[in-house]
């Protein structure tokens, strides 16, 4: 009898088909609480434009007090991650004295305060051991530089005839130049801008910002501000949207030296009062010197 035929191998049974999912896409997200964000924003827009256009004194006084915190936010990252001891009293009291008198005496009361201030976190620093001691003033001279020293440029618009119109279109142009990166960038952004600095940032976003910002100008210098022009305001919202971003790259780039993704927790949705400030401190400068070249000092 023959030997029988090897049988073959059973055929493998078709795998099932993968059931579809039933969960939709995931969608972009903000990252943050963006109720919590707006309502905080909608508040303290409330809080700066009461004061902004009822006494000009209250809203110095607003300045002076996002100064003291934000210094305080800045300085005590400093210590906790990077172990810099930034003297903190004399830079507090310095930035006030600053603000003050950038609004009483202009641009030489804010530079004659920022030199004293200077000179007081050096003296401040010797009461301690010398180990660290020009790493811990240099970083003192540079908190006070970057918060309070800038800050000043607000409360010298403030003090023009207008200075109220001119602060509201500070904070106008920035809050919109935010608004257009942010709308953009998260609808169409595809191209980094700075990956290694901020990664949710896009060229796209950018070219939001300012094309936002300078619609805004435009719209702002010829019906807010008495004898400006519309082209002046293009002008204005270009350079506006610039340092405002680069604002922003910059103190990314320093929470990212520190390691931190927020530099407070004060302002749900928004992190701390730095947090907000990073745009404004840089653009207060440049909407200052453009309007005083447009319209003159008031």
């Amino acid at each position: 009898m023959p030997p029988s035929a090897p049988s073959e191998p059973p055929a493998p049974e078709p795998s099932p088909e993968p059931a579809p999912s039933s969960q939709p896409p995931a969608k972009k997200s903000a990252g943050r609480n963006l109720r919590a964000a707006i309502g905080v924003g909608l508040g303290l827009g409330v809080i700066i434009i009461a004061s902004l256009f009822i006494v000009k004194a209250v809203f110095v006084g607003v300045v002076v007090a996002a100064v003291l915190v934000g210094v305080w936010e800045l300085t005590s990252r400093l210590a906790e991650r990077k172990g810099i001891r930034a003297p903190l009293v004399p830079i507090a009291a310095g930035g006030a004295a600053m603000v003050i008198a950038g609004y009483a005496s202009g641009a030489v009361g804010a530079w004659v305060a920022m030199a004293l201030t200077a000179l007081a976190i050096l003296v401040w620093r010797m009461a301690q051991p010398p180990e660290n001691y020009l790493r811990d003033v240099t970083a003192g001279v540079f908190a006070a530089f970057y918060v309070p020293f800038l800050a000043t440029f607000v409360v010298m618009m403030l003090a023009a005839d207008d200075g109220p119109r001119r602060v509201l279109v500070f904070l106008l142009l920035t809050v919109i130049s935010d608004t257009g990166a942010y709308a953009v960038g998260w609808r169409f952004g595809k191209h980094k801008l700075a990956p290694r600095i901020s990664p949710g940032k896009t060229r796209e976003g950018l070219l939001g910002a300012i094309s936002f910002a300078m619609v805004a100008g435009a719209l702002l210098m010829q019906y807010v501000i008495d004898d400006g022009r519309w082209w002046q305001g293009l002008l204005l919202g270009l350079a506006a949207a610039t340092s405002a971003t680069l604002g922003d790259l910059g103190e990314s780039m320093i929470k990212r030296d520190l390691g931190i993704k927020d530099m407070g927790t004060l302002l749900p949705g928004h992190g701390g009062i730095m947090d907000r400030l990073d745009s404004l401190l840089p653009t207060a400068p440049v909407v200052w010197l453009l309007l005083v070249v447009f319209v003159g000092s008031g």
